[in-house]
């Protein structure tokens, strides 16, 4: 494979814990379902629509909901056994699909052993984060307690984490909560894992801050792209091109220097499907997706539109995060087929230049150019009336030429 295969990579994000169907809290102990194998049927489905990356929410063993990690090591015994992830890993190889893990790395379950041992006292206290006799708690959250991330105990960890699973054929790393880790942090945990495995792609999740000198001090590779994700469907809900212009003007300045991770869903946010108001313009959202620089995402279902709102309550991420099929069936994916396609016939898209034209609160003319002189323009029309730039645009319509 190549070592530039991040510029031609397409991911499809499955959270496994709800689309295998997964019991809600760790079954008992030595009790093993192997569900990772339910994946598989769905690998062509990835490939009929033109991804080429299996992007994995949490497969280690916790407690529950797989963001309070008890093992990092073990895959988490709802989906199986490290049999289980070496055949998916092998199904993925056999397509050519990459594999991306998401490595909790921020905060772990209480009963993850050396936080445990540190908060009972039995153990190096310098694994955890406190707040003077307190352990800092993620968000609020008391199942979830902060790693203390100056500790060279937990950055060897990190370090021995990452290089085994990378070792077993992950191709990369999404970071979760790194926005609340210092970058430094990462600085120091990276160059070690790139000594092994010098085309590993870590990307860390960033909901809030200045993702450029995040980039830059931390030494990731990319950062998922909330501020593009809001202005998307923002912007088309209130009829407001003049919000998704202004995220575009930051999107360019960004991708000058590394290619963030966009997406229109993942396993934290209301489907796309759902959060766009007028239905006609899912099309829009969806031909951004594929038409700017970045590395895509697509949420699994999103390209069967399916509908899904998340609730601030517990339980509130069940609806999106819901169980699949044993396959996929006959649902119609076209509209992400054709896009991919233009995105996989044009892959100098991956980090075109953009600027825009035509902007009113309605009309947008997105134009990227390639380094070698290619060029394309996404026509984006929200309103009732055509839109002329160079050719017309019906009502509440999109192309690309």
């Amino acid at each position: 494979m190549s070592d530039d295969w991040v510029g031609h990579v397409i991911w499809w994000h499955v959270y496994p814990l709800g689309f295998t169907g997964a019991e809600p809290e760790a079954v008992a102990a030595g009790e093993v379902h192997h569900r990772l194998g339910h994946l598989e049927a769905w690998l062509d489905h990835l490939i009929g629509l033109g991804c080429n990356g299996l992007a994995l929410g949490p497969v280690f063993a916790s407690g529950t909901h797989g963001y309070d990690t008890l093992d990092h090591l073990r895959i988490d015994p709802r989906l199986g056994d490290d049999g289980d992830f070496d055949a998916l890993v092998a199904a993925c190889r056999q397509r050519g699909i990459r594999l991306l893990l998401d490595g909790v790395f921020n905060h772990t379950g209480r009963d993850f052993a050396p936080v445990r041992a540190a908060l009972d006292g039995s153990g190096p206290r310098e694994w955890v984060r406190w707040s003077g006799e307190y352990p800092y708690l993620f968000e609020g959250h008391d199942r979830l307690i902060t790693l203390d991330h100056t500790s060279p105990l937990v950055r060897d960890f990190v370090v021995e984490v990452m290089c085994h699973w990378l070792e077993r054929g992950a191709d990369g790393w999404r970071l979760d909560a790194a926005y609340a880790v210092e970058p430094e942090f990462w600085a120091a945990v990276l160059p070690r894992v790139r000594e092994r495995f010098p085309h590993a792609w870590f990307a860390g999740e960033m909901i809030h801050g200045d993702y450029g000198d995040y980039v830059k001090r931390s030494g990731l590779d990319s950062v998922t792209q909330y501020e593009l994700w809001k202005a998307i469907w923002s912007s088309l809900n209130d009829r407001n091109l003049f919000e998704l212009a202004w995220a575009l003007d930051r999107h360019r300045a960004w991708t000058a220097d590394f290619l963030p991770l966009t997406f229109l869903g993942n396993h934290d946010v209301t489907r796309i499907a759902s959060r766009i108001t007028d239905s006609r313009h899912l099309g829009h959202a969806v031909a951004l997706l594929f038409f700017l620089p970045g590395v895509p995402s697509v949420y699994y279902g999103d390209e069967l539109g399916l509908h899904g709102v998340k609730e601030d309550r517990p339980g509130g991420d069940d609806a999106v995060r819901p169980p699949m099929p044993a396959t996929p069936g006959d649902g119609d994916t076209s509209l992400y087929q054709r896009l991919i396609g233009i995105r996989r016939r044009n892959p100098w898209l991956t980090d075109a230049r953009i600027s825009t034209e035509g902007l009113t609160n309605e009309t947008l003319a997105v134009i990227a150019e390639g380094r070698t002189g290619q060029r394309l323009s996404l026509l984006l029309n929200l309103g009732d009336e055509p839109f002329v730039h160079g050719r017309p645009v019906p009502p509440h319509s999109w192309t690309i030429e």
